[in-house]
């Protein structure tokens, strides 16, 4: 599914809302494919954390940083819109997509692919006929509590998004929490493996959540939901009560 975001921030920042040179810069997506077996597809709420942290390890790995083989292409996604798109794969679909340069991220029943970022006309064949489409999925159980010491992405508790549109949103989410981390916060985190949590937010607290300061994604309205409507708040222990 895909998806572009547009973060809370003040009118000064580069990643305002209203038009900025970021819109006017080459646009690129970051290709992300979810493995779903038809006899065993992963947890909904596994798959969304396991995509969050597949941004993560993408944002931080050697390749994406400095003189990496990666940073141009991270360089230019991150100077545009960070969009993402999420595709689903099996069988056969998963093996060609596994051999194309990228990571995969594991979680409890999930497996996530993170490829470097390429032009929005621009993707390879192996990814570009996997289905966008056919990425609901089910929680066997109810998400039990989350950390409260990890961070947490909480999801708008008003908006209906599918697994795959929603696993894009965890990933914007986890993504503007990295950029407001310090260099520090960073790899306290990485060394935790990325821990975190994605859950829907308690309906009377969400109000309160996008006016705490943390960040929070704006989505652009490509698919499914409003432009303009806030989908994540990204709540990391290191940006409370900034």
């Amino acid at each position: 599914m895909s998806s572009d975001e547009t973060p809370v921030t003040p009118a000064s920042s580069p990643f305002h809302q209203e038009p900025n040179p970021r819109d006017e810069a080459p646009q690129y997506v970051l290709p992300m494919v979810v493995r779903i077996e038809k006899t065993e597809p992963p947890a909904r709420t596994d798959a969304l954390e396991t995509a969050a942290r597949a941004v993560l390890v993408m944002l931080s790995d050697e390749r994406s940083l400095g003189d990496g083989e990666w940073a141009a292409a991270m360089r230019d996604w991150q100077d545009a819109r960070i969009r993402k798109v999420v595709r689903r794969a099996r069988g056969a679909e998963w093996r060609k997509a596994s051999a194309l340069p990228g990571i995969t991220v594991t979680g409890k029943s999930a497996e996530v692919r993170v490829f470097p970022p390429v032009p929005l006309d621009g993707w390879p064949k192996e990814l570009a006929k996997l289905q966008v489409s056919g990425t609901d999925l089910d929680d066997p159980a109810e998400p039990g509590a989350p950390d409260p010491l990890a961070p947490v992405l909480w999801l708008n508790p008003e908006l209906a998004m599918s697994a795959g549109k929603a696993m894009a949103q965890a990933g914007h989410g986890a993504q503007l929490a990295w950029w407001d981390l310090s260099p520090v916060q960073r790899t306290a985190w990485r060394e935790a493996d990325f821990a975190l949590s994605v859950r829907v937010a308690p309906r009377g607290e969400w109000a309160a959540l996008t006016s705490s300061g943390l960040p929070v994604v704006r989505d652009a309205g490509f698919t499914e939901i409003a432009p303009g409507s806030c989908t994540v708040v990204a709540d990391h222990p290191g940006l409370r009560g900034r």
